[in-house]
Parts: C-alpha cells; structure tokens; sequence
C-alpha cells in the first residue's frame, strides 16, 4: 500500500506543468523507490531512500509537487513508522529478495537450566 502512495507521488512530480530538474529526479526516485518496494527488491534500502525523501520534502529543503500525498503532519508520521518497520524488518515472504536470499528465520533458543 505505501509503495502505491510513493508510485503517485511519482507520477504527481513528474506531471508537474513547469517540472524542474529537482521535481524530474524526485519523481523518478520516487517511481524507484515505488517499484522497488512494491516487487520486494533491496527493500531496506529503497525505504531508506524513501524515508529520507520524504523527510527532505517535508522540511522544505526539496520541492513538493502540487498535490502532496503526505502533507500533514500525521501522515508524514503514519509513513515514517511504516517506512521504519520495512528497513527494520526487511521485505516479506513473498519478495524478490527473499526468493533471491532465502527467508530469514528467527530462532528463539530455550531457556537452559528449567
């Protein structure tokens, strides 16, 4: 679901009616990190690339395009947690990297000495 909201939020920069070369290239990181996230591939990273868009859009530091798909507060807050549990736990069972690298497995060891 949060790579769709990247993907449009792609599509919105780069449909821009005066597109900067700053708006191009956050479209298309956008688009990236969209497509990377939605099939599953290097998703630690591209959350990362995500997370720090999104972080510089919403201090001003990079443009915004005309109709923002987090422009409050809250939502910044709501994508931020999300983008922080993809880099933390790495993409699911049914992505590229986990059918390029195998599924990770927790192993909880039991308590000796009980």
């Amino acid at each position: 679901m949060f790579a769709g909201a990247l993907l449009s939020q792609g599509i919105c920069y780069l449909r821009e009616p005066d597109l900067t070369p700053e708006a191009g290239t956050l479209g298309l990181i956008s688009l990236a990190a969209g497509l990377l996230l939605l099939v599953g591939l290097v998703t630690p990273v591209a959350g990362a690339v995500a997370a720090i868009e999104g972080i510089g859009v919403f201090s001003s530091l990079l443009p915004s395009c005309t109709s923002p798909q987090f422009n409050s507060g809250i939502s910044l807050i709501f994508a931020a947690s999300i983008l922080v549990a993809i880099i933390v736990l790495g993409p699911g069972a049914f992505s590229l990297d986990a059918r390029l690298f195998g599924r990770r497995e927790i192993i909880i060891p039991r308590r000796s000495g009980s």
